[in-house]
């Protein structure tokens, strides 16, 4: 009974603190065979073939199944723990299974292509259109056409992938887990400042320990890269950090990911080939605005060909520098961001310490809900008594002009134990408007900050504001969608190359002093951020940039080609290919024991897949954007216009995939993206 199980009940929010993982599997047996059933009745001879029966109500059971899954999914990425595992993989198995079966049932094909053939398709709204070719594009990557026994194999398959996927999203959590470095005397971490050695001494406390303990945790590693004069404690941090889940490091073989990436590599190689695609690289572009692997290629080679000669001439600057200021003849991969820190400092007299007071995040918070309000006329409020999942979670209400609740986010925002690295944006609920119920579009907004220490707020990088920008833009895209089918509205069905436009969009944002001034004060005085200090961020934004991209475009053509090239014949050659990467644009080589691959959950266990590239692909198309608001400015003074910012929302974040995102670009553009929008945002047009 729903009410027994808080995964079966329909309500608006998740009941967090009464989840159980031994209730996982009785709620996603039930929802699948209720799912099961539904088919069957709107497949049966004789079920009406119109848009509400054959789409609504797909949507609808679709929907049922994700309010179960998404706390589910997500507490496994926020608060993970042994008995969640037990369940979760098993469940996430069936899920896959059942997705394929659904993708390949013929019977549903045909109902929804029917819709499709029938005389009065073309009088169907345009999202109504979209969702049904989207259904269709679908089926056909899912094996639908396949006959025996390549349509079981191909199934076989993609539950082998969810359940390596999961495993070596698991291995990478245990592998940054197992390693810490306990430290009783101060001295040994010199150099890193006030704020780092508070983030330390709190990770030390946590364990009951005195002095401070190194961990592979985002803020730790940072601290410890970014700032130790201990050059041997930087060099193990990132040996224990660069070898996570591999063959080689401090638990060399413990969590090896090596197998995983040989066996993940060879059944999405496998499938694609089923489908009757040559290579996985090629099936992934079928579901993104790249139209050809050569012109991914294409694009990626001539950004590199821009880049490598302003990184060799960056590094070279750098390498003097260690070679003459800190002694270090030999520039290693452990000095480097030391080494570009101390570089900073010189060159722009500017320390990420400096910036940190006028970042607080309580105020940062605010200062970006207040630009949402200029920019799109709505408001987020914080709501008590919502159940979260730990005490440090809020809750906000995100209402239009008019004071009306249309949407709602979860926000997550420092790093813990159990809680996976990195930060994201992901669906709670999608909106649904079904008949006379309406589902409101919820977000949860992840990041892994430095928690607040001894009485002071927490302090944010510069980084840690461009990316609380960047997710709260992906929030942004999912929260103001006006389109009612789950299934293409928001984040959903947008292709893979667009949908960073948004968030990369908005962290340009945190680079413009109107937005600054909206909350870069410092936390105990209230002082703006003083403009000599602005002018000295802006002139080191672009240091670097060169080393920034081709580091970029070494992890885009590793993981392209590594799906572009796949021979079964000779495996993976993982390591193969990130060296003949390495030769074409990387200017500084690790040392041959770095595994970065074995950590790369993006690829191996996230949606990146022959896709990583669109990070950049989507910042080409988001600094174009933006300029549209820089064109206002410099005609009215303002980068935060109401109006463009309007027009955003309504060609672009409100559309979903009920058109292609070409098309959404050009309607806001009034033109296709252009190129050197890229290269003027890493100021090296």
């Amino acid at each position: 009974m729903s009410h027994d199980n808080p995964l079966l009940a329909d309500d608006a929010l998740p009941a967090f603190s009464q989840i159980r993982p031994e209730q996982v599997e009785p709620a996603i047996e039930t929802i699948l065979a209720d799912y099961r059933a539904g088919i069957a009745a709107l497949t049966a001879p004789g079920a009406p073939r119109d848009f509400a029966t054959v789409m609504l109500t797909q949507e609808r059971l679709e929907q049922r199944l994700a309010r179960a899954w998404a706390p589910v999914s997500h507490l496994h990425s926020v608060a993970d723990n042994e008995a969640l595992r037990k369940v979760y993989g098993p469940a996430e198995e069936a899920l896959t299974d059942h997705a394929i079966e659904l993708g390949q049932n013929r019977d549903l094909y045909a109902a929804v292509q029917a819709l499709a053939d029938a005389a009065d398709f073309a009088t169907l709204p345009r999202p109504e259109r979209a969702l049904v070719h989207h259904a269709l594009r679908d089926f056909k990557l899912s094996g639908v056409a396949l006959e025996e026994p390549a349509r079981s194999r191909y199934r076989e398959i993609g539950v082998e992938l969810s359940k390596l996927s999961t495993e070596f999203s698991n291995a990478v959590l245990d592998a940054s887990e197992a390693w810490h470095e306990h430290i009783t005397d101060e001295r040994d971490l010199t150099g890193v400042p006030e704020s780092g050695l508070a983030v330390l001494r709190q990770y030390a406390e946590d364990q009951d320990l005195d002095g401070y303990l190194v961990t592979l945790k985002q803020p730790s590693v940072q601290a410890v890269l970014t700032y130790a004069d201990n050059r041997g404690l930087r060099e193990r941090v990132y040996w224990a950090y660069q070898t996570r889940a591999s063959d080689q490091g401090p638990n060399a073989g413990k969590f090896d990911n090596s197998a995983r990436i040989e066996k993940i590599m060879a059944l999405r190689h496998e499938a694609a080939q089923l489908l009757g695609f040559p290579t996985a690289a090629e099936e992934s572009l079928a579901t993104k605005m790249a139209g050809s692997p050569a012109e991914v290629l294409e694009f990626l080679h001539d950004l590199a060909k821009r880049a490598k000669p302003v990184a060799q001439r960056e590094l070279a600057t750098l390498r003097e520098f260690a070679h003459t200021e800190l002694k270090l003849d030999n520039l290693e991969s452990w000095d480097v961001g030391y080494a570009s820190e101390k570089l900073r400092q010189q060159q722009y007299a500017l320390d990420e310490e400096q910036l940190k007071p006028y970042f607080p995040l309580p105020a940062v918070i605010e200062g970006l809900f207040g630009l949402t309000t200029q920019l799109y006329g709505i408001a987020l409020a914080a709501r008590d008594g919502v159940d979260v999942w730990h005490p440090d979670v809020r809750y906000y209400d995100v209402r239009d002009a008019a004071g009306r609740v249309f949407a709602g986010a979860y926000v997550d925002l420092y790093a813990r134990n159990g809680k996976r690295g990195g930060a994201w944006m992901d669906v709670c609920r999608a909106r649904f408007d079904d008949g006379a119920n309406r589902q409101l579009p919820v977000a949860f907004l992840t990041c892994n900050f430095a928690p607040p220490t001894e009485g002071k707020p927490a302090l944010l990088t510069h980084d840690d504001v461009l990316t609380l920008f960047h997710e709260f833009g992906h929030g942004l895209h999912h929260l103001l969608t006006e389109i009612a089918l789950p299934s293409i509205g928001g984040i959903d069905g947008v292709e893979w190359d667009a949908v960073e436009l948004p968030s990369q969009f908005m962290e340009n944002f945190g680079w413009n002093r109107q937005a600054l001034d909206l909350f870069a004060k410092h936390y105990q005085t209230g002082e703006k951020l003083p403009d000599e200090l602005f002018q000295r961020m802006l002139a080191a934004r672009h240091f670097h940039a060169g080393l920034f991209l081709v580091r970029q475009l070494e992890f885009a053509l590793f993981d392209f080609l590594l799906h572009l090239e796949y021979d079964p014949a000779q495996g993976a050659r993982t390591l193969a290919v990130l060296e003949q990467v390495r030769k074409q644009v990387a200017v500084l080589h690790p040392p041959a024991w770095q595994r970065f691959p074995h950590g790369f959950s993006h690829i191996f266990a996230g949606g990146y897949a022959a896709g990583y590239y669109s990070y950049l692909w989507a910042e080409l198309l988001s600094a174009d954007a933006f300029s549209a608001f820089e064109e206002h400015a410099g005609k009215n003074g303002s980068v935060i216009d109401r109006s463009t910012g309007e027009r955003f929302r309504r060609e672009f974040l409100a559309v979903g995939a009920s058109r292609p995102a070409l098309e959404s670009f050009v309607a806001f553009r009034g033109r296709k993206p252009q190129p050197e929008a890229l290269l003027r945002s890493h100021g090296l047009a």
